[in-house]
């Protein structure tokens, strides 16, 4: 804790910005029991990256009936599978509501419906143009974070920001993230998460891949998926029409 300046009392807080992975579940429409069936063959190819997750549901893409939308079945079922859902991205003013209605936090989409939406929410009316569009300033290159040293079983490495560089193995049972891209220089037997903001153009390379599940803004694979493609050799992999592409590094 720490004294204010003016009164010399104790701060219980303080409110800090933070980056926190989170994988989006992109809904297209619902019905409770295909849900569920659906979420637990998911959660059993690659249980321990399911534990305890946190959850946004994302409405960009939904389809279905607005009355087939129940937020509180939704919550219910990833509890019991222990994910943990946080809030809602996208959707419609409909869609919004109910999520306010199950305390769920609500998060501007990507695309110019939603971003509108937001805007008019925030306001009450659209955001207007403005006159003349401010230039944007130069874009400041984000260093790489580089480590040196093993990541071993149970230890989690992120680069919140830009690429993570790991100049030795990640064992069985470590994890390793970054919102741009990892590059391993040695063995990748644990958990690697590139992208995890959601670039598309995000890679892994790896020196010998022999992974528990590597994924790509949000698109993943487990070891079983991965052994027919590059297994225990120098690979790099790449999301291409939103496919997970292995490819040999003297190839590449």
């Amino acid at each position: 804790m720490t004294d204010t300046p003016t009164t010399g009392a104790k701060q219980g807080f303080q409110l800090k910005s933070a980056s926190v992975s989170m994988t989006a579940l992109e809904l297209y429409y619902f019905e409770s029991k295909e849900f569920e069936a659906a979420l637990r063959e998911k959660i059993s190819q690659a249980p321990g990256f399911f534990k305890d997750v946190p959850l946004i549901i994302s409405l960009e893409k939904y389809e279905g009936m607005d009355s087939d939308l129940d937020f509180f079945s939704i919550i219910g079922t990833c509890r019991r599978h222990n994910i943990h859902v946080v809030g809602v991205r996208g959707g419609s003013e409909d869609h919004r509501r109910m999520a306010r209605g199950a305390s769920l936090a609500l998060i501007p989409g990507t695309n110019a419906r939603d971003k509108d939406h937001a805007s008019e929410s925030a306001t009450g009316a659209p955001t207007p143009e403005p006159i003349a569009k401010p230039i944007p300033a130069p874009a400041v290159a984000v260093p790489a974070r580089i480590i040196s040293q093993p990541v071993r079983s149970g230890q989690q490495v992120c680069a919140a920001e830009g690429d993570l560089v790991i100049l030795a193995p990640v064992q069985p049972g470590a994890e390793v993230m970054a919102a741009g891209s990892i590059h391993v220089y040695g063995p990748l037997r644990g958990r690697a998460l590139a992208g995890v903001n959601g670039d598309k153009n995000a890679r892994i390379f790896c020196q010998l891949l022999e992974a528990e599940l590597v994924s790509i803004a949000g698109h993943y694979k487990i070891s079983e998926d991965l052994q027919g493609s590059g297994w225990k050799s120098a690979v790099q992999l790449q999301l291409k029409d939103d496919l997970m592409v292995v490819t040999p590094l003297e190839k590449a």
